[in-house]
């Protein structure tokens, strides 16, 4: 048990709706076809002159005042995101600025698609080892300033949008987060990736194609995987978990596609139990698991002793789960 709670969530989305219905057309595709094989029918995406920092900012602000903190109270920020402003310095030092945080550690995450899991454990492991007692995790993501739109198996499932989870010390002994596991699995690495950009393939680069500096994916590549790899990952959670929820109150798993959702369905796992926000958020990277997670608690889904599991895959190929008692 690595004892912690959350003391509270925040979220923060583009005003701009961009539906399926609209991509679909753009696409010379059918929307109903394209609702039903990604099962996003709308998504925020920033307008041009937005700062999307902005976002991530104002979903902290929001989880500060529901714990009814100041900004000089936390600790420790930690920018959980698979999108940044830009190389360097890294995105919590934007985050930092525009949020008024100022000599004390920040620092980033970045693995993709679960990054704010893997930033609500590390914010867990500082509370428990009495390095901090207030966290914030802030995943602010935008896709839409990275898609291929002349590619519709990618750029028709992501949108953009942020969240941010405060984490603190127990109230509780039983509570905290129970276990959590993590696992590279590399041969995977290519099924979603952006090429360039790095020092692969530089932007300046004459042969390096533009293409090349968008998100690409092979989604059977990538389910297949997952239909592989993450019963694996269950397993090492718990015992038997990936043919039931036994003594689970609620999955909060990764927005990541409508076949990603359907895969939760073979481990026999009741859909009431398991919260979703892809039909009107779509993939929203990072920030799914918490938007999500924001919805439940605001909705009234988690209570004090429930056990919720989170579960997710991402880029490199990376399975993440954790079972956290509330």
């Amino acid at each position: 048990m690595l004892n912690m709670r959350v003391l509270s969530t925040g979220n923060a989305l583009p005003d701009r709706v961009v539906t399926t219905t609209e991509l679909a057309a753009r696409a010379g595709l059918d929307a109903q076809r394209v609702l039903e094989a990604t099962g996003v029918a709308e998504r925020r995406w920033v307008a041009p002159d937005d700062d999307p920092v902005t976002f991530g900012a104002a979903a902290l602000d929001q989880a500060l005042a529901a714990a009814n903190m100041e900004i000089t109270e936390l600790d420790v920020l930690i920018h959980a995101s698979g999108s940044f402003p830009q190389p360097i310095p890294d995105g919590s030092s934007h985050l930092a600025e525009a949020v008024g945080f100022r000599g004390r550690p920040a620092f980033s995450v970045h693995s993709t698609c679960v990054s704010a899991l893997v930033g609500i454990h590390q914010a867990a492991l500082l509370v428990a080892a009495g390095q901090a007692r207030r966290v914030a995790v802030v995943s602010c993501e935008v896709s839409s300033r990275g898609l291929n739109l002349a590619d519709p198996e990618s750029s028709l499932l992501f949108g953009d949008g942020a969240a941010a989870v405060i984490v603190g010390e127990a109230e509780r002994p039983d509570q905290g987060i129970e276990r959590y596991v993590a696992q590279m699995w590399p041969e995977g690495g290519g099924a979603t990736e952006i090429r360039a950009g790095g020092y692969r393939r530089p932007r300046l680069d004459a042969q390096c194609p533009p293409e090349d500096f968008t998100f690409r994916m092979n989604g059977r590549r990538a389910l297949m995987l997952g239909h592989k790899l993450v019963p694996r990952l269950l397993e090492e959670l718990q015992p038997g978990l990936s043919s039931g929820l036994d003594g689970i109150d609620l999955v909060i798993p990764h927005q990541a596609s409508a076949a990603g959702m359907k895969l939760l369905q073979r481990y026999n796992w009741p859909s009431e139990r398991i919260e979703s926000t892809l039909e009107r958020l779509g993939n929203v990277i990072a920030a799914s698991i918490p938007l999500t997670l924001h919805q439940a608690l605001t909705t009234g889904r988690i209570s004090a002793g429930h056990r919720v599991l989170f579960v997710g895959t991402g880029a490199g190929l990376t399975t993440t789960g954790m079972i956290v008692r509330w």
